[in-house]
Order: structure tokens, then sequence, then C-alpha cells
């Protein structure tokens, strides 16, 4: 049994521990290792599982996730809480997305390799912990640093998966998000690389309900995306039978699912003056902004194709040919929740 999973199945009264999953160690004798916190509840339970970052400049999940943990009385649960505030250290510490000792991206190394490279090390370290312990699980992300967005969510669709797509929006309305992506693993339309290896995908095969939850934008704090999260995650762990009641009285109706996205890129150098905000959504022709040369010269206008949700925007002013300018929605439709609070 893993280290978090035997202290949660001693049920010796409600506590709370903080620790670590070992994984290896660096030249100097220093550990490589995950922390965590885990709070045990009082009487026996289901197990919500946030998980901070798996991308080292991702920060806002870690914020959320600690507050919401460091927030709850063991006493008054029903079931746990486990926090796994980085799933990728060497990243954080570089303030990076990838792992500085392989360069790979952890969130395409899942379920890992016990004898691989350091980030399918922490993959596999990790998978062990929550296999067979969580019920359901978060995998925390924001957009990179360069970059604005409100808070959205992106899931996957897996045949072993213990819950239909729609109940899984129902979980996912809760946190308010401005738009639910449904992620093709297959990598159309997406970012290239092994979409199957992003941690909530594996955490479906396992029969463990999981999604994605993008907090806004990179290497910042944003309080306002902070406490949004912590409020889905005080809903979510009410609806799990975790926390005794309701948190509030938000009632989930709708969440809009996008079922087709992609990137806007710049076709020249320059500077760029965004003309709306991240979140917005415009018909075709809307101007998304302009970028001039270092004479002021005006140089290329980001304008839509099509009707779109503004998922990101780019803030970073400084921009160059093939860089993204935004990432939009291009079909979504507003889905139903089955949820009455």
């Amino acid at each position: 049994m893993g280290v978090i999973r035997d202290f949660l199945s001693d049920f010796s009264g409600p506590a709370l521990k903080q620790g670590a999953i070992d994984v290896g160690t660096m030249a100097s004798g220093m550990a490589v290792e995950l922390p965590f916190v885990a709070i045990r509840g009082a009487r026996p339970g289901k197990t919500l599982w946030l998980n901070g970052q798996v991308h080292g400049d991702e920060i806002n999940g870690i914020l959320a996730a600690l507050r919401f943990a460091r927030s709850l009385d063991p006493a008054t649960m029903s079931g746990n809480v486990v926090v796994t505030p980085t799933a990728n250290p060497h990243a954080l510490d570089s303030r990076r997305k990838r792992n500085p000792y392989d360069d790979l991206d952890l969130d395409q190394c899942y379920p890992g390799n016990p004898g691989g490279l350091i980030s399918e090390r922490l993959a596999h370290a990790l998978m062990e912990e929550i296999r067979g312990t969580a019920d359901l699980l978060i995998n925390l992300h924001t957009m990179n640093a360069l970059f604005d967005s409100r808070v959205y969510a992106v899931y996957k669709v897996h045949p072993d998966s213990p819950l239909s797509e729609e109940a899984l929006l129902d979980l996912i309305a809760l946190f308010e998000p401005n738009v639910a992506c449904r992620m093709d693993v297959g990598g159309k339309g997406e970012l290239p690389g092994n979409i199957a290896g992003a941690l909530d995908y594996q955490c479906l095969a396992l029969g463990i309900p999981a999604f994605m939850l993008e907090l806004g934008g990179g290497s910042r704090c944003e309080i306002a995306n902070v406490d949004q999260a912590e409020r889905g995650f005080a809903r979510l762990a009410a609806r799990l039978g975790i926390l005794d009641g309701q948190a509030d009285d938000f009632v989930a109706k709708r969440v809009r699912r996008v079922t087709r996205r992609g990137w806007l890129t710049f076709a020249h150098g320059g500077l760029f003056m965004p003309a709306v905000e991240a979140g917005v959504t415009l018909p075709a022709g809307s101007l998304l902004g302009a970028t001039m040369d270092l004479h002021g010269n005006p140089l290329e206008r980001i304008e839509l194709a099509h009707d779109a949700v503004v998922i990101g925007l780019r803030r970073d002013p400084v921009v160059h040919t093939g860089e993204r300018a935004a990432f939009v929605a291009r079909e979504w439709e507003e889905v139903e929740t089955n949820i009455a609070r």
C-alpha cells in the first residue's frame, strides 16, 4: 500500500497528515519527492483528489487546492480529501512547463514507468498512490504566462469511465466554467503529442472519474480564479458526501460544451495590442487585436473568420511569426445539467 492509502485506511479518527511520496534523489543527495496533504474524515466515505499542477509554471491550482484543504475540519467530514500540490517539482522550481532534466511533458507521461526517465518515474509514483485510493480526481492547470483566460474545463471520454459524459459535465458545471472543452485524445485539432498520457485520462482508464480545470494564466496568482476554484471544490465535496449539506446556494443549470477549438497565430512579428478581453463570445469578423512594427506602422489585424468564444488571449505584446495569438472555440452548444440543489 502507498503512504497516502495507509493513512486514509487507518480508522483511528479524523486527522490531517502532510508528507511526501519518495521518487529518487539528486546528485547532491537532495530527495526527489511529491509533497502531499491528506485529510481523513471522522466517518468513511469517498476520496476527492486534487492535483495542483503537472506543469511547473501553472500556479493557481496549487494555491486553490492548498487553501481549500487547510480550510477543512476533519471532524466534520465523511470521507477524505488529498492534495498533491505539484506532480512536477523540478519544473516548479525552475518555473517552466517541462522538467529540465529530461524535457518531457509530464502530462503526456502517465501512467509512467518506474525504471524510466525522471518524468516517467514521477508519473508512476503518483499513479501508484492514486490507484485504488481516489474516487474522483481534478487535474489542475492554467494556460501559460503569455495568455489570459477565464476559468474553463477540459475533459476526455474513455470507454472505461464509470461516469457518462453527461454526468461528468454535471460535476464540471459546479465550477462555473466559461466553457467545458471535450478533448479528442487522438489529437485532432489539438496540440501534438501523447494526449492519452494525461493524468486525467489515465485515471479514467482506471475507472476513476477525472477532468482538467484550467485556472487562468500561468506564473502568477489570480485570486479571483483561485477563489472560484475553491468554491467549486466545496460544492463538489458536498456532492460526494464528504462535506455535510451544500456549500452554497449555487444551482448549476447548464454548461457550454465545446467540441471544436484551435489556435490563431501571427503571420508577422511585432507588438500586439489586444482589442477584447479573454472569455468573450464574438461574431465572425470581430477584431481580437492588431500588431505594429517597431516604427509604429500597422502590420496585422487578428480577426475572427467565424463566430467564436475567445478561450485564451495573448497578453505578452512581443510576438513572432507563428506564435499564438488566441485560443478559440469554433463549435459549441449549451448542455442542460441534471443537478438540482
